[in-house]
Formats: C-alpha cells, sequence, structure tokens
C-alpha cells in the first residue's frame, strides 16, 4: 500500500519538481557542462536552457550571453532542432546594441524578443526583469510601468505564471522608486507567492526585498520578520551570492538604524564574508560591506579609523562605475563620507557630500532616497549651517512629500472605486440570479404552453380545408382538439416528471446502495461492540471503522445531491433572456475561470493554452450564463483530458489547448480544440447522451455535454465533435449572427 502511495505522489508532484530543477538549475555548473554534451542538439537544448536562466545585468554575463546566441543560431543551421530562430536573432540584436550602450535601440529589440517569445509559449522570466536596467539607463520611469502593467494583465490570463511573476517584481521596484511602499510591497509579496513554487532563489529574493521596504516605510518589525525569514530559506536551499549578501546587508543596516551595533557588526562581517567567497561580483559586494563597516565605526566614535576604508571603497566606486542604488540595495557611500566629515567637524565637506548624494538620487528618480537626503540636509543645514539653507531645504522636503502622498492618496482611491465597481456588479449578479430563481418555474411552464399551442397551430392549419368544406362537422372537431390540447399539456409535464425521476432514478442507485451497505455494515459493528465488551482495543477500532462507514456515507450522499444539481440545471436551460455578447471576450473570461478552479487549479497551471480570435467578430444575440457554461464544460473537459494523458508518462507530451474563433457567412464559429486522450467512435457517438460518462465514479454526472448541445441548439446553433484516440479532441460551435 506504502508503494503505491509513493507512486502516486510521485506522479502528481513530477512536473512541478522539474519546473522547480528546470529554473533553479546552476548557471556555472550548466555552463561548464556544455562543452562536454555528445551531440549538437543536446548542445542546443543545454544553450537554450542556459539563455533562459542567465541574469543579463552584469557586464560579463552579457557577454556570455552573446556568445551562447551566437553558437546557439549557428547550431541551428544544420540541426533545425528550433522551433523559430526570430526570437533569438532579435535577443542576439538587443544584446549587441547593449554592449554598445545604446539602450533604446536595445530595449527596443529586447521587446520584440519577448512578443515572438510570447507568440512561440516559451516562458522568459530573467529576460523580462532584465529590462529593467536598461529602463533604469533611460530614466524613463513611466514608459517602464506602462509597459510592464500591459504585459502583466496579459500573463495573467495567458499565463505563463513564470513571466506574470517577473512583471509583479519589476512593478514593484517601480512603485519602490516612486516611493509607494504600500503597492510595491504588495507586489513584492505577490511575486513571491507565485515564484515559491518554481524559483527558490528569486523567491528569497523578493522576501527580502519586501522586509527592506517595510525598513524604509518605517516598520523594522515586519522588516525584520521578512529579512529574517529570508535568511533562513537560504541556509535551507544553500543560497549563496547575490541573494544571501543582500539578506546580510539588508539585516545589517536595519540594526544600524535601531543602533543595536553588536548585532550590526555580526551581519556585516557575515557580508564580508559573503562578499570575499563570490568569484563574480566581489569587488560590488565589498564596497556595499565596507560602507556598512565605515558606519559602524562612526556610531562607535572611531571616525578616524574609517577613513582607509572609505578610500577603499572610494577606489572601487570609481573603478567600477558603481551607481547609488544596485541589486545589492542603496549604495550609501556619499551619506557616509558626510557623516565621516560631520564627525570629524568639517562641516563643509559634510554639505558637499550630502548634496551629493541627494543629486544622484533626484538624476536618478529615485523617490525612495530623496525624502531620507533632505531630511539629513536640513538637520545638517539646521545644526551646522545657515537657517535659510535649512529653511530651502524644509521647503523642497515638504512638496516633495506632498507629492508623494497625493500619489498614495490617488492609488488608495482608485483601490477603492475598484472595490465599488466590483461590489455594484456582485450586487447586480446576486439580483439577477434571485429574478432568475424566481421566474424559472414560470418561464418553463410558458415554454411548454407555446410548444404546444405552436403543434396545435400546424394542425388547425393542416384542416383548415377541411374545416371549412365540413362545416357541420366543426364544433365536434373544435371539442376534440380542445380536448387534445389538454391532454398534450398535462402528458408533455408527466414525460418531463417521468424522464427526470428515470434518470435520478438510474444515477442514485449506486450512491444509495453504497450508502445502505455502510449503514448496515455500522448496524454489525455495534452491536459487535455490545456483545464483546470485554476485548481491549476493539471499541477504538470500531469507533474508527464507524468513522470511516459515515465518511462513505457523507460522501456518496453529496455525490447524490450533485447529480440532482445538474438534473435541475439541464431542466431549466435556455430560460434567460439573450443579449448582443462579445463572444471573444466571453471566451478569455471563462478560459480564465476554468484556468483558476481549485479542481485544475495545478494541472491547468503547465497546460499550454493558445488563442486564435478574430478581431472582427460581432456581436451575437445569446444568454451569456448559459453560453458561458457551455464554454466552461468544454475548457474544462479539454484541460482535463490533456492531463490526463499527461499523467500516463508519454514521453516529450506537451499538454496543449486550442481556442479559435472565425467569422463566417451569417454566423461566427468557436473551436475548443486539445491533444489529449481522444475518444473511440463508439464514444464519440454519445457524447452529447445524458447520463453517459467517461470519467471515474464520483467525477462526472454525464450531463455537461447533454446541457451544453441543448444550450447551443436553443440558440439556433450546432455543436460537433471531432476525435481521435490518442490524437486529442475537436468541439466546433456554430451560432447564427441574427
Amino acid at each position: 500500500m506504502k508503494w503505491i502511495i509513493t507512486l502516486l505522489l510521485l506522479l502528481l508532484t513530477g512536473p512541478l519538481l522539474a519546473q522547480q530543477q528546470y529554473w533553479n538549475a546552476d548557471y556555472d555548473s550548466l555552463y561548464y557542462s556544455l562543452k562536454q554534451q555528445p551531440t549538437d542538439t543536446a548542445r542546443v537544448r543545454t544553450l537554450v536552457h542556459l539563455l533562459r536562466i542567465t541574469e543579463l545585468s552584469e557586464p560579463s554575463r552579457r557577454a556570455q550571453a552573446t556568445e551562447l546566441v551566437a553558437e546557439l543560431l549557428r547550431l541551428n543551421t544544420h540541426t533545425q532542432q528550433l522551433h523559430t530562430a526570430a526570437p533569438y536573432q532579435e535577443l542576439q540584436a538587443g544584446l549587441r546594441l547593449w554592449q554598445r550602450e545604446q539602450y533604446s535601440g536595445a530595449l527596443a529589440a529586447m521587446q520584440q524578443a519577448i512578443e515572438l517569445f510570447d507568440e512561440a509559449g516559451q516562458p522568459i522570466p530573467a529576460l523580462l526583469i532584465d529590462l529593467a536596467p536598461i529602463y533604469n539607463k533611460l530614466r524613463d520611469s513611466n514608459k517602464r510601468f506602462a509597459y510592464f502593467s500591459r504585459k502583466l494583465q496579459q500573463y495573467r490570463v495567458h499565463g505563463p505564471v513564470e513571466n506574470e511573476a517577473a512583471c509583479y517584481l519589476v512593478l514593484g521596484g517601480t512603485y519602490r522608486h516612486r516611493g509607494d511602499y504600500n503597492q510595491a510591497i504588495s507586489h513584492y509579496l505577490h511575486a513571491a507567492d507565485l515564484l515559491q513554487h518554481f524559483n527558490r532563489r528569486l523567491f528569497s529574493n523578493e522576501l527580502m526585498v519586501a522586509g527592506s521596504t517595510y525598513a524604509e516605510w518605517g516598520n523594522p518589525q515586519k522588516a525584520l520578520y521578512y529579512l529574517q525569514q529570508a535568511s533562513l530559506w537560504n541556509d535551507k536551499s544553500k543560497i549563496a551570492g547575490l541573494q544571501r549578501f543582500y539578506s546580510e546587508h539588508a539585516v545589517a543596516n536595519l540594526y544600524l538604524q535601531q543602533r543595536n551595533l553588536p548585532a550590526a557588526a555580526r551581519f556585516i562581517r557575515k557580508a564580508l564574508q559573503t562578499a570575499r567567497a563570490d568569484s563574480l561580483n566581489s569587488g560590488i559586494y565589498t564596497a556595499y560591506a565596507l560602507v556598512l563597516q565605515s558606519q559602524l565605526l562612526i556610531a562607535r566614535g572611531q571616525a578616524a579609523a574609517a577613513l582607509p576604508l572609505l578610500n577603499r571603497v572610494q577606489h572601487l566606486s570609481d573603478s567600477l562605475q558603481m551607481d547609488i542604488t544596485g541589486r545589492p540595495g542603496e549604495f550609501a557611500l556619499d551619506a557616509t563620507w558626510a557623516n565621516y566629515y560631520t564627525a570629524r567637524a568639517n562641516y563643509a565637506q559634510a554639505e558637499k557630500h550630502w548634496q551629493k548624494a541627494y543629486a544622484l538620487a533626484t538624476a536618478a528618480n529615485f523617490q525612495m532616497l530623496r525624502p531620507k537626503y533632505l531630511r539629513e540636509l536640513v538637520r545638517f543645514e539646521a545644526a551646522h549651517g545657515t537657517p535659510a539653507k535649512a529653511q530651502q531645504y524644509s521647503l523642497v522636503y515638504l512638496a516633495l512629500q506632498d507629492t508623494l502622498n497625493k500619489m498614495q492618496g490617488g492609488n488608495l482611491l482608485a483601490q477603492y472605486e475598484g472595490e465599488r465597481v466590483e461590489q455594484k456588479q456582485n450586487e447586480q449578479i446576486i439580483r439577477l440570479r434571485q429574478e432568475k430563481e424566481l421566474q424559472t418555474l414560470r418561464l418553463r411552464q410558458r415554454n411548454q404552453l407555446l410548444a404546444v399551442a405552436l403543434a396545435a397551430l400546424v394542425l388547425i392549419s393542416a384542416l383548415g380545408m377541411m374545416v371549412y368544406r365540413q362545416l357541420q362537422i366543426n364544433r365536434r372537431t373544435l371539442a376534440q382538439l380542445r380536448q387534445t390540447q389538454n391532454q398534450l399539456v398535462q402528458s408533455e409535464k408527466w414525460a418531463f416528471v417521468g424522464e427526470v425521476s428515470a434518470g435520478i432514478a438510474h444515477e442514485l442507485q449506486n450512491p444509495l446502495n453504497f450508502m445502505k451497505r455502510f449503514a448496515e455494515v455500522s448496524t454489525t459493528l455495534v452491536d459487535n461492540m455490545d456483545h464483546q465488551p470485554d476485548k481491549p482495543g476493539l471499541e477504538h477500532e470500531i469507533l474508527l471503522g464507524l468513522r470511516q462507514n459515515l465518511q462513505e456515507i457523507s460522501q456518496h450522499g453529496m455525490r447524490a445531491s450533485a447529480i440532482i444539481k445538474d438534473m435541475l440545471e439541464h431542466a431549466r436551460t435556455g430560460t434567460g433572456q439573450r443579449a448582443t455578447t462579445d463572444l471573444n471576450a466571453l471566451v478569455l473570461e471563462y478560459l480564465h475561470l476554468a484556468r483558476q478552479s481549485q479542481e485544475l487549479q495545478e494541472s491547468a497551471a503547465v497546460v499550454g493554452v493558445e488563442t486564435n480570435l478574430a478581431p472582427d467578430l460581432p456581436a451575437v444575440p445569446v444568454v451569456p450564463p448559459d453560453m458561458g457554461r457551455v464554454l466552461l464544460n468544454l475548457f474544462t473537459n479539454a484541460f482535463y483530458a490533456v492531463t490526463q494523458r499527461q499523467r500516463s508518462g508519454e514521453a516529450n507530451y506537451a499538454p496543449q489547448v486550442r481556442v479559435d474563433s472565425r467569422l463566417l457567412p451569417g454566423a461566427v464559429q468557436l473551436r475548443v480544440s486539445d491533444n489529449g486522450t481522444g475518444m473511440p467512435e463508439e464514444v464519440r457517438r454519445k457524447v452529447f447522451e445524458a447520463f453517459f460518462t467517461t470519467k471515474p465514479l464520483g467525477e462526472g454526472t454525464g450531463l455537461g455535454l447533454s446541457l451544453s448541445h441543448d444550450i447551443v441548439k436553443g440558440h439556433g446553433g450546432t455543436i460537433s465533435v471531432e476525435s481521435a484516440e490518442g490524437r486529442g479532441t475537436e468541439f466546433t460551435i456554430t451560432l447564427p449572427v441574427t
């Protein structure tokens, strides 16, 4: 039994573990193993993997990436292994322009590469994240915000989730630079929730950034909580490099702000050790750690001992051309010089460095640093300068704070307005559902009467000539027609009741039998408890058996309830009011709902979804909830089919679901296709029959496609299915435009 459970767990978690291993692969190990690959096809696969996890923000890695792309394109000329080489050609052009510091051209080429990767369905989170440094070089925060906001909306609907996480990560940094800490932390934590499932290194990074942002916002308790969580995660996952250095640097900085000098010293030592152990960025990390060491010495009153450290940091900063902010956080060199000169009573030099720090923050448009340095300038001028300068900086500080407060206030208002819109929509939905429930019985009876009246009119028309010629028997014929009409109404009612009763009785037989059997076993267990009171432990075993039996009875009772609910929905079909509807929008809405459903959330996340929706599709008169139910049934069945095939362990299988829409003469057509298990011919012929299902007992009632068929037919349309076992299935819906 244990090995069966273990096998099931491996089958269920296998794709997720493979995804985590893919994005968590060690770059250096993969890079050095490239030359050891035995064939060109294996080298192409390794090159693709390397390029997807390469961080291009480091110049050395950009140079390596340029060589890797060139080799990949060269190998692909004779292997033809890539589905399309266009994304990598654009990436190559962007890397070359980036190396020549032509940032506008590099940005355009990188964005075109991302669009081509999106069309090919390839996740590229690292490439998205690497666009942020280019935007920073261009000093264009607004365009960066607009681009990633648009891409986030795209990936939330179409996926992949890796790209969605990258957009949250970059937008968090944009909000942070603007000083909007509330939105920044929200985006960081949203990114962390997504990254936790596939990239432990970036997950740790987002916890650290959220913690340091809380520290800047003035909430040290929350800051310390997230920084400690990140540090524990680094130790657990054996993460080194930037993530480990960032967490140690951030915690040390937080302890310095709290004047907890012993704790700060302990984490500064850890940061220095991590910096020296890093082969790629040792100089940059050392400069950051030495700035903290200098601040610690100044705080202890040992300013003279800080001078050689600051001179060394200044040399590193000049040689490496370090900015005021970088990936490890704020590079507070000029602020530390200002504190040093203040401690040495050299106020002219201190003022000069405070002004330089503020100018660099302003030039970089980092709103999170400008208020901090302005406050320090106000305090410095009030203590060591002139009242006029202190007043001048105070006015600038107040104006900046007003701007930041207005921005955050606007965000809060926009959020509140969004909540109001959502609340009104929910109230409207509830009201419409209540009205629908009140009118259901009335509308169903009206439809039945209209059908009977239509049949009577046809019959009367056919008998019209006979009635005209045989006027003498008109009264008797009319009386017979009235009697027949009443009998038809009653017959339709009782026929419908009989059909529903027969279906419910058939479907409820199995769960009721199970419930009866478990109830009888429970009774026997209770009798045994009374007749054998002297056996130790028997009572406990009987109670456990009773609990299991009651759980089984509850599950089969829920199954019976679901059958009755589906039968009632089947009976209510077609009672809504039609409205002209954008079918493309309806498709995207219910496709997103199907991907986010509780029972398919894990499996649907790894399924490739492709949409090809005609942009010129006209609005179609349909009942949106009914047609949405049809789409949801088809999407859910498609996800189920590809997931079942994926779980069979087929090699090189990529689950794919495709949705198309197009305009036909006088009609529109929707097609939902998948590459799942497919259906044999005998199953395909029965898919629209009520109560027919191929799912295991308890997973389906066999009413979904039958209900969908009735809804489409009620709209005057058609629904058909084409399927081949082992190749996939395609459903086609055709609806009239008028």
